[in-house]
């Protein structure tokens, strides 16, 4: 049996400097991290972008089939999506926990492993952020800071009629892999001694508990020279944060279900539980894809990138949006995607 410290034992000062005693600073604009009352950044004449999200026990995550490493990973990997969807490097991080007594220093200390991973993997500094109780279960909140050349960043509301409309990767599979691990949670209620069974399914499983974002594709955009009319991350399902893009940029779409991309993995994946993996990729959420219009003047150079794929284009707002289906019939486009406030 491994030794239990409890978090009582060392304060929150002590807690939070053994959390935080190894942090190594990554980036220049890092002037002061961890340590004081706030932390202090420069970014040089660039301009600053600045998120934050909430990630909250029993509506966004379930311990049940959450490891904590994955799970620190993923608090940092959804922020630094944020920042990469607005054409921007992300730099920096602050990190808020609430937490109660049923979680041991060295459960803490498997979750900062996995928000230490990402750190890395991303090139942020982690330079803030606070501790408390919490009554109820895990609360997670984390700000994340980037920095972009002025006015290279791009929003939601710039797509042009006649844009191009792409997304990168592949969509659906987070989705189909939380139907996998919430069927083995509800087995294992039923029958703990039952060993779960997801033989196969480490991709789908993969794309929700340890999602990665597209730095790879902001960093192709500087490459070539590309600027994104209007741009934002597949955190809720592909048609929602389409609608999001033609609502803030007043227009209309053609998207079509052929051209949307869902791995293999992800289709076979679909057909075990018999839904359609289309639907997945519309709906699902939590892909952290990047959706982006851009000029069809750009087109050539983003047929180099074998993981951008062309789904469609704006139109007029007056046409509305809407999918043409793999059998030629003409739908609107519903926002069915990943709403936190559902009963």
């Amino acid at each position: 049996m491994s030794n239990r410290t409890d978090i009582s034992s060392m304060g929150e000062f002590g807690l939070i400097q053994h959390l935080t005693k190894n942090i190594e600073i990554q980036n220049a604009s890092t002037i002061l991290g961890v340590g004081d009352d706030a932390a202090v950044i420069d970014h040089y004449g660039k301009q600053t972008v600045i998120t934050t999200d909430l990630l909250i026990e029993g509506v966004h995550f379930d311990l049940a089939y959450t490891p904590l490493k994955h799970l620190g990973y993923k608090s940092v990997v959804v922020n630094v999506s944020d920042i990469y969807a607005m054409n921007a490097t992300p730099t920096q991080i602050t990190l808020s926990i609430g937490i109660s007594n049923r979680f041991s220093v060295e459960a803490l200390d498997e979750f900062y492993d996995g928000v230490y991973a990402a750190c890395e993997e991303y090139n942020v500094d982690l330079i803030g952020g606070d501790t408390s109780t919490s009554q109820k279960g895990f609360i997670i909140s984390v700000t994340a800071i980037g920095e972009v050349s002025p006015d290279q960043y791009v929003t939601r509301s710039g797509a042009k009629k006649g844009d191009l409309l792409c997304v990168s990767g592949d969509l659906g599979g987070a989705y189909i892999g939380l139907l996998f691990l919430e069927r083995e949670k509800r087995i294992y209620l039923e029958n703990p001694k039952v060993q779960p069974d997801l033989e196969g399914e480490s991709y789908v499983i993969g794309r929700l508990l340890k999602p990665e974002a597209r730095k790879d594709i902001v960093a192709f955009f500087e490459d070539k020279e590309i600027k994104p009319t209007a741009m934002m991350d597949v955190s809720d399902g592909l048609s929602s944060e389409i609608l999001h893009i033609c609502e803030k940029s007043g227009l209309g779409c053609v998207l079509y279900e052929e051209k949307i991309p869902v791995s293999e993995a992800s289709k076979a994946a679909a057909y075990k539980f018999e839904i359609d993996p289309t639907a997945c990729a519309l709906s699902g959420g939590e892909d952290y894809e990047l959706v982006f219009t851009i000029p069809q003047s750009e087109y050539e150079k983003l047929v180099l990138n074998e993981q951008i794929s062309v789904i469609g284009y704006m139109t007029e707002a007056s046409e509305g949006a809407h999918i043409i289906t793999k059998g030629g019939n003409k739908h609107a486009i519903t926002a069915q995607g990943w709403n936190a406030f559902k009963k």
